[in-house]
């Protein structure tokens, strides 16, 4: 990775396509002397101890993955497929491949927090590894380490690094791509090619189309900067292309072939077919608004000022909100300063100049996953931006060591000295929508980035010694809140479905189904806070949530009903018992309307638990008369009241009112059916004794 290859060229290869002997045109990565691994080794290490730190104070976190990973453990044929339970009744609403790794560490290592987290944790060592390579190779290891770190104190990346949601992988799946792509440019092999396509193919069966989103600017600088022939560089493209469809396409073909009475329901489907997921609910439903079993209600673009709807806003100071600021967008505005820069400086390059490319290649990252976060009317997140940090970070400190470079030219000075200014501007406005946190901090930041840029702009007379200090202070003040955020953030446990890093922020709230869903803290494990957008804590491992979780009150709203969806039930030990007693006789433990609330009690037995309707419990799977069937048959020993009630959430943007009220038909008939008894703080309803 940080040899050149110095084979002479391909004979097909154009006279532009081979560099002159000049060392400064040629597209040669820059050296890595020794003296730099033992910084690169300690950038991983403290990557690794962030990430790691106290990491099972969070308990399942996101018990909907946990339990698949825990049914993958248990069951090949649910490891393949990503189902809910190890009876294979559902899927999860995404393909299988961020399960895959959790699901292996629990079958190695038996189910645990550290088993499901440790993976998730791996990855973000990894994508900062991966990261510092791909800038390393033209902008030299201290631009490498930079970016490195900046990805790691990102608070987004702080908190989905140590998350078991699927977007751990696909950052570092996007990461490995982008590095292929560079090393693609560097020379026009066409094996890099092929192994970005086949990181786009994996990504794709961890988030489906979200992976591609990079795919056509990443294709576009290829076709016009990779140092060789057009039509051979056609043909590369094409050929990637083939190897992302092969690596992304052979499990899609196995599930739609396979004959649907003998696999799992597709969750998040209305109709069984993993094309109609990935094109709607997770395709081009997240960005029109228009998702068949989607959580909330209302048309597309009916709630929000911009047109954002149910998902709040859209619009171009979308990912700057209160929502949203503090888990991206600390360096965002430097990584738009410092793009244009870096263009600026190298505007008279060579066609095929890799510094040139790797600025395209990063910039068009971010501008298109930017410019589709702010815009999408359907479901979004904070977390997902995550996927912007490692994009924010090249920018960051590519375009800080170009002008760092040319720091003795007044408007290279002038740049670097506006950057650190904005930089602290900003992050004085983020840390002030948390004005009771810390607030020394903001007015630190502030001071230190003034000093830093007044010693940027001086430092073109008074010499080096100078721009280094102001440098110091310059990296001081732009880092200081993402730090603060970052460890306030591995310091809280996070758990549910809907989580945010770093202290709460005044006027945050993201909607959900009609209400206002404000982050909230609780007490957790240990006596520590938990947070997320339910007001819950994380639960002890092998337990659901603690007593009022998914209960938590904020501003006189009041978020019970959302317990069910975003959190599970907790479990107590007669409940569990109860369960596991004559479990052998069934094919699942129990039934429950969500896979929240079915997450929840196959944690704490080890057990198949179906969870009706899927995530959102709007799912048509089962049918009643299915279900019906299956309770003649004495497959399910119990169902599990109290849950969402099937239609309480419906569905929005042509759901079919069938496929809405299936669970709550299947609640109705067993609570006209069966006996209700309390056991522990469970509601249960013994299958196998009608009230008849």
């Amino acid at each position: 990775m940080t040899t050149h290859d110095t084979r002479p060229p391909k004979p097909d290869a154009t006279p532009e396509a081979t560099p002159p002997a000049t060392s400064a045109q040629k597209n040669e990565p820059t050296p890595n002397p020794r003296r730099h691994r033992p910084a690169l080794l300690v950038l991983l290490l403290a990557t690794a101890a962030l990430y790691l730190w106290d990491l099972g104070a969070s308990g399942y976190a996101n018990q909907f993955y946990s339990a698949a990973a825990q049914a993958g453990s248990a069951s090949w044929t649910a490891f393949f497929f990503g189902s809910s339970d190890a009876a294979n009744s559902i899927t999860v609403d995404k393909p299988p491949a961020a399960l895959w790794p959790m699901a292996l560490s629990v079958r190695l290592f038996g189910l645990s927090a550290w088993a499901i987290l440790v993976p998730e944790a791996l990855m973000g060592v990894a994508t900062v590894g991966v990261l510092y390579a791909a800038v390393r190779r033209r902008f030299g290891a201290g631009a490498g380490l930079f970016a490195g770190a900046l990805l790691a104190l990102t608070p987004v990346a702080a908190l989905m690094f140590r998350f078991n949601n699927p977007d751990a992988l696909l950052c570092l799946l996007m990461v490995c791509a982008v590095y292929c792509v560079l090393r693609a440019l560097e020379d026009a092999r066409t094996k890099w090619l092929l192994l970005a396509g086949v990181c786009f193919g994996f990504a794709f069966l961890t988030k489906t189309l979200q992976a591609w989103l990079i795919l056509p600017p990443l294709a576009v600088v290829y076709a016009v900067c990779a140092p060789t022939a057009l039509r051979r560089r056609i043909v590369q493209l094409l050929l990637g292309g083939l190897a992302m469809v092969v690596s992304g396409g052979w499990w899609v073909a196995i599930v739609e072939l396979w004959p649907a009475a003998s696999r799992p329901y597709i969750g998040g489907s209305q109709h069984n077919s993993f094309l109609e997921l990935t094109f709607g609910y997770n395709g081009l439903g997240r960005i029109n608004g228009d998702e068949a079993g989607s959580v909330g209600g209302g048309p597309p673009g009916g709630g929000g000022r911009g047109g954002g709807g149910a998902w709040g806003d859209t619009g171009i100071t979308r990912l700057f909100t209160s929502d949203m600021g503090g888990q991206i967008s600390w360096l965002l505005p430097a990584a738009f300063l410092l793009l244009v820069a870096g263009l600026v400086v190298l505007r008279r390059a060579r066609r095929t100049d890799a510094a040139r490319a790797a600025f395209l290649v990063w910039g068009g990252a971010l501008l298109m996953t930017f410019t589709t976060f702010s815009f999408m009317s359907g479901i979004f997140h904070q977390y997902y931006n995550v996927a912007l940090a490692p994009y924010i970070a090249a920018l960051v400190a590519m375009g800080a060591t170009l002008l760092w470079q040319r720091r003795a030219r007044t408007a290279a000075a002038l740049l670097l000295a506006g950057t650190v200014a904005v930089t602290a501007g900003w992050a004085y406005v983020l840390l002030a929508r948390s004005p009771q946190w810390m607030p020394w901090l903001r007015w630190t930041v502030v001071a230190v980035g003034a000093v830093a840029a007044l010693g940027l702009l001086l430092s073109v007379r008074l010499g080096r010694r100078l721009a280094v200090v102001a440098a110091g202070l310059g990296i001081a003040a732009g880092l200081g809140g993402p730090v603060a955020y970052a460890a306030n953030t591995v310091n809280t446990p996070h758990t549910g479905s809907i989580v945010t890093a770093g202290p709460e922020v005044r006027g945050a709230g993201g909607r959900h189904g009609g209400m206002i869903i404000i982050g909230g803290r609780g007490p957790g494990p240990g006596g520590k806070g938990g947070r997320n957008h339910g007001g819950t804590a994380g639960p002890p491992p092998g337990q659901g949530p603690g007593p009022g979780q998914g209960h938590g009150t904020r501003g006189g709203k009041d978020h019970n009903a959302l317990g069910g969806l975003l959190n599970g039930q907790q479990v107590s030990a007669k409940a569990k018992a109860a369960l596991k007693k004559n479990a052998a006789d069934h094919t699942w433990a129990a039934a429950a309307i969500g896979s929240q609330n079915a997450a929840s009690y196959q944690l704490a037995t080890g057990l198949p638990v179906m969870p009706i309707g899927g995530f959102n419990g709007s799912d048509p799977s089962p049918t009643l008369e299915r279900f019906k069937e299956y309770v003649r048959q004495g497959k399910i020993h119990y169902f599990i009241g109290g849950g969402m009630g099937g239609g309480f959430f419906g569905t929005k943007g042509g759901g079919s009112s069938a496929s809405a009220s299936t669970s709550s038909d299947i609640t109705k008939w067993v609570e006209k059916a069966f006996k209700k008894v309390t056991i522990g703080n469970s509601t249960l309803y013994d299958l196998t004794r009608p009230v008849s």
